[in-house]
């Protein structure tokens, strides 16, 4: 099934929010509409019945004959008709039968079910003066008014009152709304056309960049200017991008066997650190006698040593580091950590300490008990090496300038010399100034 565009979804909303505003403020004139119509039909009700009741009375005063009395009060309901006051009337019995009408066609027939209801009520002596029933259908309210007369004569006048003026209320409501509602809906349609590109010309980019970027184009990069969040979201999805290249790249300079960063990334952290002028310690790591370890055991042992001694460059830093450090392997039994100076001789000392013991799991029982193992060495003949020792080299610009990635290596490799030199584990640091000699 197709799914709804963000575009429609746009104009849908706008539409509907439209129609549920002008619904809402046709509800609320029509009301107060309503209101006012209401008060008027109530006050002109109220205003016809007291013409009514003072007629009576002074009909009543005449003393007339009861048929005289009807005759003058017939008069009377005509006038008013004629006058536009009401739209009709009939004079109701006490048995609810209509005795007089203004339209002649209802006289001498029995009142409604209301005529019945108000007639029965003033029988048994309940009598109100807001008797007062609509009829929507017909477009009429009534309103009932009652006249006592003499010899026990009673009467109940039946108003009729038109309610056209409600509905030109609603007329005059209605059609203004429905006009201004159109062409605001029409209005909403265009500007959910106009917002639905501003908004999606830039998604259908970011889409299109997202799936160029999938297929490994990492270099590609969105130009959005809009002055807004989408503009902040654009430069967002190039650091976004620019990030999974650098990612893109270290992965792929990573070492295979540690999964440690390779000399790429060891480069750009070195140049760094100078460049932001910190303070920092380059540990240089060179495993003493693995070339002959490796010889003896073979490969699969000897990539049991690198990744041992990876490891304890990770415990070591866990445990005695900064958060920040850095770790790298150049390849082979090649590692470098890079930390700040206070920490350096806490760091070698465990990873001298620890790889002394750890070292031990990689050799077999009997080359153990005799402190070496017998095996070719780079001229062909067979010597006797040491079980392997770690040789570790610092260099540091906290007494000295360094000013690029190849001072420090070839710094490095003096001070390595000078290490393997020991026969044992250890961390020797240059502290020389300047250019003198080691």
């Amino acid at each position: 099934m197709r799914t709804m565009t963000l575009k429609n979804r746009i104009i849908i909303l706008l539409v509907t929010f439209t129609i549920l505003t002008i619904t809402l403020f046709v509800g609320v004139q029509l009301f107060h509409e309503l209101k006012i119509i209401n008060k008027f039909n109530t006050f002109r009700a109220t205003i016809v019945s007291l013409i009514l009741t003072n007629t009576w009375e002074k009909i009543i005063g005449f003393n007339l004959l009861p048929e005289n009395q009807l005759s003058y009060l017939e008069k009377k309901l005509t006038e008013l008709k004629e006058s536009e006051e009401i739209t009709q009337a009939y004079i109701l019995d006490k048995e609810a039968k209509i005795i007089f009408s203004t339209n002649n066609f209802l006289q001498g027939q029995k009142g409604n079910f209301d005529d019945i209801y108000v007639v029965d009520k003033i029988n048994k002596g309940v009598t109100s003066e807001k008797e007062i029933f609509i009829d929507k259908n017909a477009k009429f309210f009534f309103k009932y008014v009652f006249l006592k007369g003499s010899n026990n004569d009673n009467y109940v006048v039946k108003l009729s009152f038109s309610l056209s003026d409600m509905h030109s209320a609603y007329m005059q409501v209605y059609q203004p709304a429905f006009t201004i509602g159109a062409i605001f809906i029409f209005l909403n349609i265009i500007l959910g056309i106009f917002f639905s590109r501003l908004i999606i010309v830039p998604i259908k980019v970011f889409n299109a960049a997202a799936k160029i970027i999938a297929s490994g184009r990492l270099d590609l990069r969105v130009n959005i200017s809009t002055n807004d969040e989408l503009e902040q979201l654009a430069r967002t999805f190039n650091f976004m991008t620019e990030e999974l290249a650098k990612m893109k790249a270290k992965a792929e300079d990573a070492n295979p066997l540690t999964k440690l960063p390779g000399n790429i990334v060891i480069r750009e952290e070195i140049e760094k650190r100078i460049n932001e002028d910190k303070k920092f310690m380059v540990i240089y790591c060179d495993l003493d006698n693995f070339k002959a370890f490796n010889d003896k055991y073979g490969i699969a042992k000897g990539d049991d040593a690198i990744k041992l001694t990876g490891q304890l460059f990770k415990d070591a830093i866990k445990n005695k580091g900064n958060n920040n450090d850095f770790i790298g392997h150049e390849g082979g039994d090649d590692f470098i950590l890079l930390t700040t100076p206070d920490k350096a001789q806490l760091i070698a000392d465990y990873i001298t300490l620890e790889f002394d013991k750890r070292v031990l799991s990689l050799y077999d029982a009997e080359d153990l008990e005799r402190g070496f193992i017998v095996a070719q060495s780079r001229d062909g003949a067979i010597h006797e090496f040491p079980i392997m020792t770690i040789s570790l080299a610092g260099v540091t610009n906290e007494h000295r300038l360094i000013t690029s990635y190849a001072e420090v290596t070839n710094i490095a490799a003096e001070i390595k010399k000078k290490a393997k030199k020991l026969a044992r584990s250890c961390f020797v640091l240059d502290q020389r100034k300047d250019a003198e000699s080691i």
